[in-house]
Order: C-alpha cells, then structure tokens, then sequence
C-alpha cells in the first residue's frame, strides 16, 4: 500500500489539458489528376480544351484539374439532358423514378465517409460537419424525395402535376453536397433531367457524385455535371432549358432574373443573408451562448442563414458578452480533417479578401474588435473567430453580408425594438428567437421578415421543412412538399371538380 501511494506522488500532473491530434485520413479518398465533364453517363473531354486546378484550403496546394466547359459543352449537356427526357425519364413509372432515389441515398450513405473526407479536402470546413451534418442530410433529402415520387397526385390534389422537362442547376461552394442533393432530389422525383453546374472551387464532391449514378444505374443523361466558372454558369442560363434553380449571391440572382425575364423560364432564387440571432433576457444563457456559436460559427460562417447579427437584450448584454467570449478562446482552428477542429479553412483566396476587407471597415466606422488568442497555420486560407460590439446599425458589418466567422453584436430593450432593428436589413432568409414564453416566439415570428424562424435553436434542418427567403433573398423554397412545386407544371383536372 505504502509503495502505491509512493508511485502516486510520482505521477506526473498535467499543467494544461490539450487536444491530441485526431486527422482522418486523405486515403479514403482517390482522385484523378484530371476529370472530364459529365455528359450522357460518361465523362468526356471539354470541347472548350481548357483545364484549371482546385485547390485544397487549408494548404493552398492542387487537388485535381478540372474542365471549364464552355457554351458547347453546355449545349451539349442540355440535349443530353433533353434527350434523357424524351427517351424514357419522363415517361418512366413514380415508383421506378423512386428506386434510384433510394439507391441514391443508400449508396451516399454506405460511402458517407469518402465524402466528408471530400467535402473538407475541398471546401474548407472541419470533417465534423462534414460526417455529422452535411452527409446525413444529403442522403436524407433523397430518402424523403423519394417517398414522394410515387404520391404527386395526392401532393397536389386535383392540378395533375408534370415534370417540367431539364432543369439548369447552379449551386455555391459553401455546401457543395448537401446543394447538390437539395437540387436533385427533387428534381428528379419529380420527372425532370438535369444539367448542375457545382462553384468553380468546390468541384469534387459533384463529380464524385457521378460514381454514386454508376453504382446506382441510373439512366445516361438524365443528370448531367458541367463544371467551370461564372461563364459556364451563365451559358447554362441562357440555354434551352425549362427551368433555373439557383443559390448563391443576390447580385448573380439579379443578374439571372434580369436574363430569364419574358423567357417563361421557372426560376427559383435562394440568395444571400443577414440573419439576426435576438436573444431575449428571459433566455437559458449558457443554452443560447452555444446556439450563437453555432449560428455563426458553423462552417467558417460560409452560411447564407448565418447569425450574422446578434441582437441582445441590453439587461443581459454584459453577462452575455462575457460567456461568448469564454466560449470563443475554447474554439479551435485549425486543420479540416482533424476530428477536434471547431473552425476549418476559407473557402478561397477571394473570399479572405472580402472578410479581411469588411473587418478592416467595421474597424474604420468605429466599432470595437474581439478576437481570441488564436494560432493560425502559416499556409491556407484562416481566419480567426471575430466578434464586433459598439456596431451601429449603418455600419458595413451590420448591413452587408460577410459571409465569413465575424459576429456583430447590437442591442436592443423591447420585444418592438427587436423586430425594428432585425427588419432592418434587405435581406429576409432566416432569424432565431430565444426566450422561455412561447407566446412571445409567435409574437416575434408573425412579425419577422425572414423565410425561416428557429426558437431555442439554430441552423436546424429537415428534409421535409421548406427553406427559403424574402425580398433580396430571393424566392421560392427548397424542402419539402413546396421543394417539388418548382418543379412541375399543372394542369387542373376537370375531372375532378365539382359538377364536372
């Protein structure tokens, strides 16, 4: 006993607790020196003859080269698609079209960890999100759309809903999975073919896509990947198809509408954010401090939805503050593919030159700075987690969107003031409410002017819960039965009415 106690005064004691490395591998993942487009099943060499490389974030080295497809390779996609269309999809039964969905899903599912390892070699954000978040869903909405394919006609009652004909797709780097799926479920549910175009910096994850069609057989051309910058995706705009979904920045969305307009083209627009996360005194503190984190930190901040402005009660502003700031010096940043890692990569060179930007003009306006003691790795792209006080609501930071980790904190005193102050932005994607009343959540959310409203939460999402947005925004919805509509043309069915 004596000697057991000896050895333990020797045991040495930790004089700080630290995260031991944790990286998932890069072996997961195989990728080709050069791909091609895909179009009508196979990968093809662009006619265009141009190449360009993507890049890996964290370290700024090449992953792969990829094709930039020009107005030909377009073209030839769309009758590809066209063609797909014609010969079989759209004819083809609810419950075939249903099949490889599943298939789809349960294949994404099986290879969900070659994937996240993709998404954050790729995009930048930590594997975590990847594997926890990003796959998940993206097979989910598979799943859901899925069970629909087979049950329009009891969706929409009495209107006789038909597939429109090719979808264009264009879709940004931020969620390059999950966008894909929120795209293409739908879409193929509901008896359409498609042509997608992923961002220019985020390319992978849709042309691996491709094996997951292999693997599941699904029919040649009926979804088709052309890949390249913002001249591939304005040529697939101005192309022969039915319709246009897009996500991405409002000034693009302008643009494409501008485009569309007179051309009876469907278009739906899912565009860009400045959410405001109002936490009310009434709240559990500890509970909403996390929900902050989370609806701004989440992903770099590279979230249209982000809780870009924070909207405090001023009677808990002080004891707020400092619980954030305690929690901020916990983040960790660092590599994407270590499983401890909080806040990964910056998309891209680009868009670390606009958050740097911003943030140097909030400083100029006179708001104050904070940032944790935070150790950046010397290549990549990173930025530290920012939060900005004393912000008016004129400045910069508090009217544009940053889209990057930087939090503006305003306050406010009345439940009326709240609504002002959140409203006051051209944007109307998404907010958050946290307070014990529930009768308050539906006072504040018949008033706020945003598509979608968390209570008690943020950045929660279903397959079966529509997303989207007012005024510069954009419009239409994605998810759930109001993700189909956009999809399909109806006709009423007389029939069915009344003394018909």
């Amino acid at each position: 006993m004596a000697e057991l106690e000896q050895r333990g005064d020797r045991t040495p004691i930790p004089a700080a607790w630290e995260y031991a490395s944790a990286p998932e591998s890069r072996e997961i993942v195989k990728l080709e020196e050069r791909y091609g487009l895909f179009i009508g099943g196979e990968f093809v060499e662009p006619r265009s003859g141009e190449h360009y490389k993507t890049l890996d974030p964290s370290s700024e080295g090449p992953l792969a080269e990829i094709p930039q497809a020009g107005p030909d390779d377009v073209a030839l996609a769309v009758r590809a698609a066209r063609g797909a269309f014609s010969d079989g999809w759209s004819a083809a039964s609810p419950a075939e079209r249903a099949k490889y969905l599943f298939r789809i899903a349960r294949i994404l599912q099986e290879r969900s960890r070659e994937f996240a390892v993709l998404e954050s070699l790729n995009g930048g954000k930590p594997i975590r999100e990847s594997r926890d978040v990003d796959l998940p869903l993206a097979a989910a909405h598979f799943f859901y759309y899925a069970g629909w394919a087979d049950k329009l006609e009891y969706a929409f009652p009495h209107r006789r809903p038909q597939p429109l004909g090719v979808a264009g797709q264009i879709i940004p780097w931020n969620f390059p999975l999950l966008m894909l799926a929120w795209k293409i479920a739908p879409a193929l549910a509901a008896g359409n073919t498609v042509v997608l175009k992923p961002a220019e910096t985020t390319p992978l994850s849709a042309l691996l896509f491709c094996d997951v069609l292999r693997q599941a057989e699904l029919p040649p051309g009926v979804v088709n990947i052309v890949t390249g910058d913002g001249a591939t995706g304005a040529a697939l705009v101005k192309s022969e198809v039915d319709k246009i979904a897009f996500t991405g920045s409002t000034e693009v969305g302008k643009a494409i509408q501008r485009e569309l307009a007179g051309t009876g083209k469907k278009l739906t627009l899912e565009l860009g954010g400045k959410a405001a996360n109002i936490i009310f005194d009434d709240c559990a503190l500890d509970q909403a401090v996390e929900g902050i984190v989370n609806g701004i930190y989440f992903n770099q901040g590279h979230v249209c939805c982000a809780g870009s402005r924070l909207l405090v009660q001023e009677s808990i502003y002080e004891p707020l503050l400092e619980k954030l700031k305690r929690r901020l010096t916990t983040l960790r940043v660092g590599d994407p593919l270590d499983k401890n890692t909080d806040v990964g990569a910056i998309n891209s060179r680009q868009q670390l030159d606009k958050i740097e930007e911003l943030v140097a003009a909030g400083e100029e306006e006179g708001a104050e700075i904070y940032q944790p003691p935070c150790r950046l790795p010397e290549k990549g792209y990173w930025f530290a987690p920012t939060v900005f006080t004393n912000v008016a609501q004129s400045y910069r930071i508090a009217q544009e969107e940053i889209f990057g980790p930087v939090l503006s904190v305003l306050t406010f005193r009345t439940p009326d003031e709240a609504v002002e102050k959140a409203n006051n932005t051209p944007y109307g994607l998404s907010a958050g409410v946290w307070t014990e009343k529930g009768s308050r959540i539906l006072w504040m959310a018949q008033r706020l002017q945003a598509g979608v409203i968390w209570a008690n939460t943020y950045n929660r999402f279903d397959p079966a819960s529509p997303f989207g947005g007012y005024k510069e925004s954009g419009f239409g919805r994605e998810g759930g039965l109001h993700g189909l509509e956009p999809y399909l043309d109806f006709r009423e069915d007389s029939t069915d009415v009344i003394g018909g």
